[in-house]
């Protein structure tokens, strides 16, 4: 077995192992992944992908690739072909030397003073080691889901004063404040440094509203929450279209101040009622074990179906 810079190849010689990928995704999350994997191979083609590939007998069977933002590096995805339909008794090893060679060109790279990862289909622990080793902190997060049919609309009331309506373009830069807000000092501010600012909440949003990275966005399902007698924004649910009949929710966020008046719990309602009402059988979500928020979305019938890890270097 060989590990290889990823751009000495082409989407043809990825393909296949694309092609498992996206039977993974499906199985594990409901997630058609096939999209994400289409702009991956084109970022193969162009030659711009960094990553490496692990190859054996000229066939590429696991590859881990990463981009640079700023000074910021992120793992975006890590893979190794399952030969026996069982875990291949060398792919634990396989994905950690791919892991290892991501992190140490990361850590390495000029200018690079954060990395971080969240590989949802690996299940926690699993690919730690290498993390850990290179002095990572890890965060235990949830990939919970509901299927619609067992959700309904919230009988609790809000505040008067407080209306939902349908997401929209011109709430990119109130919306980029809340976020700012609702997750300063919070666990997840430490996962994900772009919400730490309002440039980088702004970054966020463009990333999930206008890539595919995340599902396709479905403005239809994603609300916003406004004081009516203020105009002004205090709350966000943003979803995605991640199968043709599955949505997943990609932010949900309050002002501080608003918590607790059953605010988000409208929200999610309103993307619930609206994915439903256009035959949508699952949403899902994901959120940091850590969170309070876990019990809310228990509470509203989502379960936990398994629990990978985020992982943070800080240089």
């Amino acid at each position: 077995m060989e590990i290889l810079d990823l751009r000495h190849f082409s989407s043809a010689d990825l393909r296949p192992l694309m092609e498992d990928e996206t039977q993974v995704w499906s199985r594990l999350l409901s997630w058609d992944y096939s999209g994400s994997a289409e702009m991956i191979l084109r970022y193969v083609d162009s030659k711009i992908l960094p990553g490496y590939a692990a190859i054996d007998r000229g066939r590429i069977f696991g590859y881990a690739f990463f981009v640079y933002e700023g000074n910021k590096g992120v793992i975006g995805d890590l893979f190794v072909a399952n030969g026996n339909g069982n875990r291949a008794s060398g792919q634990r090893e396989v994905e950690s030397r791919l892991l290892l060679h991501v992190i140490e060109t990361l850590q390495q790279s000029p200018g690079i003073h954060r990395v971080e990862a969240q590989l949802l289909v690996h299940e926690t622990g699993v690919v730690a080691r290498p993390f850990v080793e290179q002095g990572f902190h890890r965060y235990p997060r949830l990939f919970m889901s509901v299927p619609l049919s067992n959700t309904h609309p919230s009988s609790s009331p809000m505040p008067r004063d407080i209306e939902i309506r349908r997401w929209s373009e011109q709430d990119y830069q109130t919306a980029a404040a809340v976020i700012t807000a609702a997750y300063r000092g919070h666990v997840d501010s430490e996962i994900n440094d772009q919400y730490r600012t309002l440039s980088g909440a702004v970054r966020f949003l463009n990333n999930i509203v206008r890539f595919p990275g995340c599902g396709l966005f479905d403005a239809e399902s994603s609300f916003v929450a406004i004081h009516k007698t203020l105009r002004s924004l205090v709350g966000v649910i943003l979803c995605s279209r991640v199968r043709h009949d599955v949505g997943h929710v990609t932010q949900v966020c309050l002002l501080p101040e608003y918590r607790g008046q059953k605010i988000g719990e409208a929200l999610l309602a309103h993307t619930a009622a609206n994915l439903r009402k256009r035959n949508f059988s699952l949403l899902s979500l994901t959120v940091t074990e850590a969170n309070r928020a876990v019990d809310l979305y228990k509470r509203l019938g989502f379960e936990s179906k398994r629990v990978f890890d985020a992982f943070v270097w800080e240089g």
